[in-house]
């Protein structure tokens, strides 16, 4: 029950979104059959009558959407363009459009108008002064520099009634699903074009992003005692030298442990050497004055190295516990400190982890591919892959990293076969990467193929089905059924479904998808 709930409210966020994205027309979508051959394409329109002009046209830098009435000599007809920038599908806000009607002998005709309240739409007023075939050409003058759309020849009527008769035989049919240019404006939207290019056969697998086998060090009390500084204390992120000093491990000692006792014991020891120092020396003036035999003399001698190894002992006990000696806790490599895991002053035990030191700077992609997949694994050649909370793909070639193996066993838990990269973690931004981190990979094998390629986002997937969203007008959609291939980095083959030059859209093709699930049309008014 709970599953159903969250359906309907989920169904119901995203049909109330849409209908805040929409305009507020209740006009039915028409259509217009307007045929310029590789040029402008028709387009659906929820706003002006069926014998309107519906055209779309892409630069290098704006598409123009364009519609306008029948044009009739000394009437005025009123051009509603909209120009979006490609560079962000956002409106063009700014600058002027010129309406340019040309060709046949006769003068050329322009009319000009800026940016109307609506920003993305300008409305010139054409009235023509000569009938007959005319070229029509919008010239659009903005900070994005000087730009014509080439529309092609329109027919300029002489009368009213000739333009009437010309137009009432125009048929007008279903062109797809109308989404407005005020509701693609508001929206994260884009459209691609359909090209052809390369595409390398890959496999998805997910990874893991680990040290190298000597580039990690994890320290460990090797017996049981006391953390001490040595210095400064280690920090998380601080960078250490193999070698270096981290900290000082005081052991745990037996008997009596307390620094009294045992500074105790080093000043018994200290006396009891000063007094074997003076027998020695009392044995040596006997012998001397032949008054012992020289095992005597010998004996004091032994006794005196004796007191001074007692007394070295002791000594190093007391200082150990005052901190003045004890294990040295070094660095093994060049790296940075992960984890540290102690105080200074702590006590621990033996096998205690203490500090975790790796380096960052060189990294090891450690990606599992599925048992399914190994057939068509070969021999990599490079991997992308992708990290939560990054934007970006990181990528793996012979510039930067370097295939390490190929596992040759399947791990009998998981069902797959580890492939491992080595990669330079020290480019731009530096050190991004984190130990531990769970990436997605695509490991590239085997020779580049020809194919019509588009962004992986144009693709959706309804209920199994791969489908695309293709644009048939400035405001008029299609659904069209697509057959993918292999994917790589950010795009995807198209085995079949498309056709080069055609445009899809790539960012908010959701949205119009949902469009056509509403009760009512998505209109809008200029």
């Amino acid at each position: 029950m709970n599953t159903l709930n969250s359906r309907k409210t989920l169904l119901a966020v995203a049909i109330a979104t849409l209908f805040l994205i929409a305009g507020c027309s209740d006009k039915k979508p028409t259509a217009s059959k307007h045929d310029h051959g590789a040029g402008p394409v028709a387009s659906a329109s929820d706003h002006h009558d069926e014998a309107g002009e519906k055209l779309t046209d892409f630069s290098a830098k704006t598409e123009l959407f364009v519609e306008f009435p029948a044009l009739v000599v000394g009437q005025s007809a009123t051009f509603a363009a909209h120009l979006t920038q490609l560079d962000d599908f956002k409106p063009l806000d700014k600058g002027q459009v010129t309406i340019v009607l040309s060709g046949g002998n006769d003068p050329e005709e322009r009319f000009t108008a800026e940016v109307s309240a609506v920003p993305g739409i300008f409305k010139p007023v054409a009235t023509p002064k000569v009938a007959g075939e005319r070229e029509l050409a919008v010239v659009v003058d903005s900070p994005l520099g000087p730009l014509t759309h080439e529309l092609g020849p329109v027919k300029v009527y002489p009368d009213a009634k000739a333009a009437a008769s010309s137009h009432g035989a125009h048929e007008h049919g279903d062109e797809g699903i109308a989404f407005s240019k005020e509701q693609q404006w508001k929206i994260d939207f884009a459209t691609v074009e359909v090209i052809k290019g390369k595409v390398r056969p890959s496999v998805v697998a997910t990874a893991s992003i680990k040290a190298q086998p000597d580039g990690e060090a994890h320290l460990a009390a090797p017996a049981a005692g006391i953390v001490r500084t040595a210095g400064s204390f280690p920090h998380v992120g601080q960078f250490v030298k193999n070698g270096q000093l981290l900290a000082t491990l005081t052991p745990r000692l037996g008997g009596e442990t307390d620094q009294a006792s045992l500074d105790a014991g080093a000043s018994k020891a200290r006396i009891t050497l000063e007094q074997a120092r003076r027998e020695r020396e009392r044995m040596e003036a006997l012998f001397k004055d032949e008054a012992i035999p020289e095992k005597r003399l010998l004996e004091a001698r032994a006794n005196e190295k004796l007191a001074q190894t007692d007394l070295d002992a002791a000594q190093a006990r007391a200082a150990q516990l005052s901190g003045g000696a004890g294990i040295a806790i070094r660095s093994p490599i060049n790296g940075t400190i992960a984890d540290v895991s102690v105080a200074s002053g702590a006590y621990v035990a033996e096998g205690i982890p203490l500090f975790h030191v790796a380096n960052t700077g060189l990294l090891w992609l450690d990606a599992r591919v599925p048992e399914s997949d190994i057939s068509r694994l070969g021999t990599p050649t490079a991997v992308d892959f992708s990290v939560a909370g990054f934007d970006h793909t990181f990528k793996i070639d012979g510039k930067n990293g370097r295939l390490i193996a190929v596992g040759g066993v399947v791990d009998s838990a998981t069902r797959t076969v580890p492939v491992i990269f080595e990669f330079n973690n020290s480019a731009k931004p530096a050190n991004a990467l984190r130990l531990g981190m769970i990436a997605k990979a695509q490991i590239y094998a085997g020779a580049t193929k020809d194919a019509l390629l588009v962004p992986a986002s144009a693709i959706q997937d309804e209920s199994g089905t791969q489908v695309v969203y293709v644009q048939t007008g400035g405001e008029s959609f299609e659904r069209k059924i697509v057959q993918t291939g292999a994917r790589d980095g950010d795009q995807i083959a198209i085995v079949s479904g498309l056709e080069p030059g055609q445009r899809v859209v790539s960012k908010g093709a959701y949205l119009i998808r949902l469009s056509t699930s509403k009760t009512g049309p998505s209109g809008h008014t200029h």
